[in-house]
């Protein structure tokens, strides 16, 4: 951990991969301890060996494969895939803390606005898109038909007396024919694909310390303690 005040966010960056397990447990005491006052809030950085989680509104026919591991996730979503070359952050935040009102659906258009912030560093337009989770690309300025899109990043949340786990991954370099075990977030391949910053930025693509920093300096432009109410 990077400091030990209670006032200020932690950052974890872990060098292993993590099982999926052990970061579902890790969360959970977290969590618990965020809330009872005897930790601080904190974003888990970390990749985890290749496998696949099923979100709270996963359906059984997007399951194409049985190759990988697969997990129960618990966060809200479908399923998604995990793996070496995929930066995952974790984020711990006392959001009844942050807000004067906790919204959940502030914080997730906080952990987009973070995601989007992050990849304009690096030259990369991510999107919003309504009735599609996650964050897109337009893939025709790079060489595909006008209209395909690309998913380069993944939200899944959950809420524990507002208290938040989970977060977001986003595709630096990741072997992308592992998404075709699945049908990522529930969405055929017909227009949508999956993309990663290597993909689009080739050798111009950042290292995931590169990235890991941008995460960093976005999450203070996004994420700004509100005043509580009088």
């Amino acid at each position: 951990m990077r400091s030990s005040d209670k006032t200020m966010i932690n950052w974890i960056n872990s060098s292993e991969k993590i099982n999926y397990p052990e970061a579902l447990a890790r969360m959970d005491a977290h969590v618990a301890a965020i809330r009872a006052g005897e930790e601080p809030e904190t974003i888990w950085l970390l990749e985890h060996p290749s496998l696949y989680t099923a979100g709270t509104s996963a359906k059984d026919g997007d399951l194409l494969s049985a190759d990988l591991p697969v997990y129960k996730a618990g966060r809200g979503g479908q399923y998604t895939y995990h793996g070496p070359g995929q930066r995952v952050a974790y984020a711990m935040l006392d959001l009844q803390s942050r807000m004067k009102t906790p919204d959940i659906r502030l914080y997730v258009w906080q952990l987009e606005e973070w995601i989007i912030r992050t990849l304009a560093r690096f030259g990369v337009r991510g999107e919003r898109r309504d009735g599609r989770v996650g964050i897109w690309v337009d893939m025709h300025p790079y060489g595909h038909p006008q209209g395909f899109e690309s998913k380069i990043a993944a939200i899944g949340v959950r809420i524990r007396r507002w208290v938040s786990f989970h977060g977001i991954s986003i595709n630096l370099d990741p072997d992308l024919s592992l998404f075709d075990g699945i049908v990522p977030c529930g969405l055929s391949a017909q227009n949508y694909g999956v993309t990663s910053l290597r993909q689009l930025l080739g050798d111009q693509a950042p290292t995931m310390a590169e990235l890991d920093a941008a995460l960093e300096q976005e999450f203070t432009t996004v994420f700004v303690k509100q005043e509580a109410a009088a």
